[in-house]
């Protein structure tokens, strides 16, 4: 079978599923089936696909089928112009996620050492490090997700600093100029309405943040203030409809902001620590 049957027959397959961008989808399993770029599939549609090759597209096909991410099934996901690799340990990089590096580099220019808490795939720690030069540390309750963030940052020569535990647990007080999280912040209540593929793939302990979606929220809201020195930075990507609610649970903080993402919907929260005694 040909480079251009292959596509049209599994693009066909894919969009009676109802899997979204099925085109896309089967060009990116099948450059991943071949090892190249996607651009190698327009130049050469007449190129014959060995056996292995063609066992190894159905098989990612297959698993597509299944609702599984096409990221978990390439290991890749694009995050600031970067290539992380991804697996079940941890969530997927969204573009949204991107305005937190966005309002991080506006709103907290000098900060000279910055923490990223639930790092995940690292992809904020390691985006930071390289655009802002500061020395940046990153914690994880999971070891696998901590381990997978080092290796991108070694991958992508970040240097990272990376711990395993509970949010902020293990750092210094009055240590860093900021923090910056994408927390989990999905309602226990919401998990059966979620894509398969998020649902059935992602990892819990990275989605779900009790009943209402606040639990992370508030502890590390709660934490902040000993670990932040003065005037220091809290910026966490906002949940759905959830902007109000954190917005209330930041009272008393500074400079509070609140910054949309392209839709107009609420993406970002920032605010500014008041100076407490563990921070004097």
């Amino acid at each position: 079978m040909t480079v251009q049957a292959a596509v049209l027959q599994c693009s066909r397959l894919l969009e009676q599923a109802g899997i979204p961008v099925p085109r896309l989808t089967a060009e990116v399993l099948l450059s991943h089936a071949l090892h190249c770029e996607r651009v190698y599939l327009y130049a050469h549609p007449e190129h014959e696909l060995k056996e292995v090759e063609w066992i190894h597209y159905g098989r990612y096909l297959h698993e597509r089928l299944r609702n599984k991410p096409t990221q978990y099934i390439t290991q890749r996901q694009e995050f600031y112009g970067r290539e992380f690799r991804v697996t079940p340990d941890v969530l997927i990089p969204r573009p949204e996620t991107e305005h937190v590096v966005e309002v991080a580099v506006q709103t907290a220019r000098g900060a000279r050492r910055i923490l990223d808490v639930g790092t995940g795939s690292g992809a904020l720690a390691v985006t930071l490090a390289i655009e802002t030069g500061a020395e940046v540390w990153a914690s994880d309750i999971s070891p696998a997700a901590a381990a997978l963030a080092a290796e991108n940052a070694r991958r992508l020569s970040a240097p990272v600093n990376l711990m395993v535990g509970d949010l902020m647990d293990a750092i210094a007080p009055a240590s860093m100029d900021l923090i910056v999280s994408n927390p989990p912040y999905v309602p226990d209540t919401q998990r059966d309405g979620l894509p398969p593929e998020v649902r059935d793939y992602e990892p819990p302990v990275a989605l779900y943040a009790g009943p209402t979606g606040l639990d992370l929220y508030r502890r590390i809201v709660a934490g902040a203030p000993r670990v932040l020195r003065s005037g220091g930075w809290l910026i966490m990507e906002l949940g759905f409809c959830s902007a109000d609610r954190v917005r209330q649970l930041l009272a008393g903080w500074n400079d509070l902001r609140i910054e949309p993402d392209l839709a107009g919907i609420p993406r970002v929260i920032a605010a500014r620590v008041v100076s407490a005694s563990s921070n004097r």
